[in-house]
């Protein structure tokens, strides 16, 4: 059964956006901040002392479940 709460495609979106940003974070002060909060709660996120959000472990499985699988194989070369 599934037991992980449901991300929003908005969510999700940011989810993909936060790995995208690595070490560098994103800031707090855009549209998906609200997404970003909502990750934060439920784990997948975390707010650094400098305000920038980071991926947590459980975050990057997250996305490895859900969003990865989507992108296929990744880029060819």
């Amino acid at each position: 059964m599934w037991d992980q709460p449901y991300l929003e495609t908005c969510c999700r979106a940011a989810l993909h956006r936060l790995v995208l940003a690595g070490g560098i974070g994103r800031p707090p002060a855009l549209k998906d901040g609200p997404c970003l909060q909502r990750l934060t709660a439920d784990g997948f996120a975390r707010r650094r002392p400098d305000g920038r959000y980071e991926l947590t472990e459980a975050g990057a499985a997250r996305h490895r479940l859900e969003i990865e699988p989507a992108g296929g194989a990744g880029p060819a070369g």
